[in-house]
């Protein structure tokens, strides 16, 4: 295990899960917990024992994992009012965790105190002294999490310090100061700490919440005023607003601050760590997220295209290949030459005649006007590239289609395709049936098209995408629809646009056929 100077807490197991919309089983979390470690944390807060069967059953499991980096944490509470710890059983069921840390969550605010838990300040210092004690008698390490620290400390700094002095006093080995509420601005992060860090010896450590925007902001000057310790999630997941995103933190960190939190070259890790918590969650990744979403290092204005070709720092803060990301160019109304140079590149192609470039630049954007969208479609860009090249002879060549939807009685509802192609001058006729207008060409063009090209097979249509663009003129709305499709090694999209839903549907559809023949 690594010595790291500053201590990785991911709580996305337990904090995480709390977002509206997500749901883990336990095989899910374990999935989850390997690839955290994977990934070089010191600790994965695995769930709250006593809260629930699922939980339990993580920690029973727990030992399937490979663990080579974290200690796996269970959370609870401290001992409730009027009961000592041995006698409460949320802490029992953070023993019988058997894990090697223990995670205890306390109040620091007064009104906490008085309105939810229903206690006397003392009985609560009380409460949050024995219950660390305890766990240390079970020779736990033990970190304490200050609930609502900043905002008891704004209303009593007093008593906000003494809940934190009662859990040293236990034997905390890591106090950690919670922003839980997410309202608290970085400066008054920085004042906050600035007095406490004197008065503890026990390491202190950040957890924030996000709801005014701030958490990455909190965490990252709490670093700054000396806090080793440092709790988030994967994606910044969590209840209402959600956690502060150590996918932000961690590249923040390690590449703005000169701080080490993981391993060597484990940085490189991240984009795809985010990306599978996401898939693992069911939750559409956030492309636009800094560092590793998809489009954190995507060029689409002419000026910034033209930059990058000269010198990638130009319109980059980093290089994105420490992430695991990349750099990607997408074309759209607002592209310029060096955006089709830059696309032909990425797809292997050579663009040596300006007038070509010119003429299919100019296509895009007349067709952008009409309402195509390119950015998320690269193969039907690509595709009109190719199709420019003197020397390129197209697969197949559209000729006519037709689709009908029926509905009979005894059958129900059904649709018929006729699709005529040219392939090698020769008309080729095929009828198909389906259970949609779309799936119906699908197959009678894959029936056309399959004799001569027998790697069909192995190209599917994997998504289906479709948008209104101006709803005011009802079903007579212009329509646009993404297609996905993907053999065993790649992944490409295609776009059409029209008032009539097939055939946007049919352009996209021949767009991505004939990008998929072409790939080797």
């Amino acid at each position: 295990m690594i010595e790291n100077c500053t201590k990785i807490y991911d709580t996305t197991l337990r904090d995480g899960t709390q977002r509206e919309g997500i749901s883990l089983s336990c095989d899910d979390k374990l999935r989850i917990a390997q690839r955290l470690d994977d990934l070089g944390v010191d600790y994965i807060e695995g769930g709250w024992p006593g809260s629930n069967p699922k939980d339990v059953e993580f920690f029973d499991r727990m030992t399937e994992l490979n663990l080579q980096n974290a200690r796996i944490s269970a959370f609870g509470s401290t001992c409730r009012a009027d009961f000592k710890p041995e006698e409460d059983s949320n802490i029992q069921a953070l023993i019988l965790a058997n894990t090697p840390t223990c995670t205890l969550v306390g109040k620091s605010w007064t009104l906490h105190v008085t309105d939810v838990i229903k206690t006397t300040q003392a009985e609560n210092l009380r409460m949050i002294e024995e219950s660390v004690a305890h766990l240390k008698k079970h020779n736990k390490e033990v970190i304490y999490d200050a609930e609502h620290f900043f905002d008891g400390f704004n209303s009593d700094p007093d008593y906000a310090m003494e809940t934190i002095l009662a859990a040293q006093s236990g034997g905390a080995d890591t106090i950690v100061l919670c922003d839980t509420n997410g309202g608290t601005m970085p400066w008054q992060i920085a004042s906050v700490i600035h007095e406490v860090k004197n008065q503890i010896d026990a390491t202190l450590g950040i957890h924030t919440h996000d709801d005014s925007g701030c958490a990455v902001a909190n965490t990252l000057v709490a670093v700054r005023e000396g806090v080793a310790h440092i709790q988030g999630t994967v994606n910044g997941y969590g209840e209402r607003c959600g956690n502060a995103n150590l996918c932000s933190i961690l590249p923040d960190l390690e590449l703005k601050m000169g701080i080490t939190c993981l391993p060597e070259g484990n940085l490189r890790d991240l984009h795809d760590l985010a990306h599978f918590v996401a898939e693992v969650a069911n939750l559409a990744p956030d492309e636009h997220q800094c560092y590793v979403g998809n489009s954190a290092f995507t060029h689409k204005g002419g000026i910034h295209v033209a930059a990058m070709r000269r010198n990638p720092h130009s319109y980059q803060h980093i290089n994105p290949n420490l992430v695991g990301n990349e750099m990607r160019t997408v074309v759209s109304e607002l592209s310029g030459h060096g955006n089709l140079h830059a696309k032909a590149e990425e797809f292997g192609m050579q663009l040596d005649n300006r007038e070509t470039v010119t003429e299919v630049l100019s296509e895009i954007k007349d067709l952008e006007s009409q309402g195509f969208s390119f950015e998320a479609a690269e193969a039907s860009v690509a595709i009109r590239l190719k199709r420019r090249q003197p020397e390129y002879k197209p697969p197949f060549e559209f000729l006519d289609y037709s689709a009908t939807v029926q509905h009979r009685q005894g059958r129900g509802m059904f649709s018929e395709s006729l699709v005529k192609i040219l392939i090698n001058n020769e008309e080729i006729h095929t009828a198909g049936d389906g259970n949609g207008p779309v799936n119906a060409l699908n197959i009678a063009l894959r029936k056309a098209i399959l004799p001569t090209y027998p790697k069909l097979n192995d190209i599917h249509l994997s998504d289906f995408k479709v948008r209104i663009l101006d709803g005011r003129d009802g079903t007579a709305s212009l329509t646009r629809v993404l297609i996905d499709m993907h053999n065993e090694q790649e992944r490409w999209s295609t776009v059409g646009t029209s008032t009539n839903i097939i055939e946007a549907s049919w352009q996209a559809l021949i767009d991505g056929i004939e990008y998929g023949l072409l790939l080797t």
